[in-house]
C-alpha cells in the first residue's frame, strides 16, 4: 500500500492516509459513527455470547480466529519452530538460525503483528474510548483515558490493526494472493462492526495502523537484510 517494489516508502501516501484517517475519525467522533452503527451492526448478535443469526455466528468464529491473542500465538510459535528447525538441520547452529529467522516470512509476519498490535494496545488506553455495548445500553458514548479495563478500549481495532498488519504482509510476500489476503482483512474489520464490538472509526484507524505496520515491517527489515 505504502510501499514501492524497490522497497521505498511512499512518504506522500503516508501522508495523505494519515491526514484521511484522522478526517474519519473526527467525522466517525462528530455522529458519523452512530449513524453508520445503527446500519451496519446487528442488535441481536451479542459481542461476548455469539448467539443471533448465521451471520452473526460468522462473524463470532472470525472474530475468535483472527483474534489478538491468535495473531501473536500464531505467529510466535511460527517463529520459534522456524528457529529450531533450521538449527536442528546445521547441527545446532543457532547462530546460523538467527541469521536466517531475521530473513524468514514468518519472522517479516510476526514483527508485522507484534508492531500493530502493540501500537494499538498503547492507543487504547491513552484513548480510552467506550465500546458501543455502551451506547447500546445507555445510549451514551464516553472517553476514559489510562484505564486498561476492555469496554473503554474500543479505539483502535486490535483485531482489525493485527489482520491488517498479518494478512497484509503475507499479500506483499506472496502477491498471487493479495486479492484474498486484502480481502478478508476487510472482512475482519467489518466483522468487528456487525458484532458491535467496534465503531467505524475504530475499524478504519486499526486497518491503517496495520497497512503502516506491515509496509514500515517491510521496510527494515529488507534494510537490515540487505548489509
Amino acid at each position: 500500500m505504502f510501499i514501492r517494489q524497490d522497497n521505498t516508502l511512499k512518504i506522500n501516501w503516508i501522508i495523505y492516509g494519515a491526514i484521511i484517517t484522522l478526517a474519519l475519525v473526527v467525522a466517525g467522533l462528530s455522529g458519523v459513527d452512530k449513524w453508520l452503527y445503527s446500519l451496519i451492526h446487528n442488535p441481536n448478535c451479542n459481542p461476548w455470547v455469539y448467539t443471533g443469526t448465521t451471520l452473526c455466528y460468522i462473524c463470532g468464529i472470525i472474530g475468535k480466529i483472527f483474534s489478538t491473542k491468535m495473531w501473536l500465538g500464531f505467529t510466535t510459535l511460527s517463529v520459534i519452530a522456524f528457529f529450531i528447525y533450521k538449527a536442528i538441520k546445521n547441527e545446532n547452529d543457532f547462530r546460523f538460525a538467527f541469521v536466517k529467522i531475521k530473513n524468514s516470512y514468518v519472522f517479516y509476519i510476526f514483527c508485522s503483528v507484534l508492531l500493530a498490535l502493540t501500537t494499538t494496545g498503547v492507543l487504547k488506553v491513552l484513548i480510552g474510548r467506550s465500546r458501543p455495548i455502551i451506547y447500546d445500553a445507555l445510549n451514551t458514548s464516553v472517553f476514559v483515558p489510562g484505564t486498561f479495563e476492555s469496554v473503554f478500549n474500543s479505539m483502535p481495532s486490535g483485531h482489525t490493526a493485527g489482520s491488517f498488519a498479518g494478512l497484509i504482509m503475507i499479500g506483499m510476500l506472496f502477491p498471487k494472493v493479495k486479492w484474498l489476503t486484502w480481502t478478508l482483512a476487510v472482512v475482519v474489520g467489518m466483522s468487528r462492526i456487525y458484532i458491535g464490538a467496534h465503531w467505524v472509526s475504530d475499524v478504519i484507524f486499526g486497518a491503517f495502523i496495520g497497512m503502516i505496520s506491515a509496509d514500515i515491517v517491510k521496510y527494515v527489515l529488507k534494510k537490515i537484510n540487505s548489509k
